[in-house]
């Protein structure tokens, strides 16, 4: 299981770090907020 995911000069992104609680998470946001960019990270690193 994914316990933190750290992203640094990724996109539009800098510097970010999320930390996953157990169980289910859920990202959401504004049009424009990034989502799908942390998803495409979340890609890149799973392959």
């Amino acid at each position: 299981m994914i316990t933190s995911l750290s992203i640094k000069n990724y996109a539009l992104i800098e510097k970010l770090t999320i930390d996953f609680s157990s169980g289910f998470s859920i990202i959401t946001g504004e049009t424009g907020a990034g989502k799908s960019i942390i998803l495409g990270a979340l890609g890149l690193v799973l392959g």
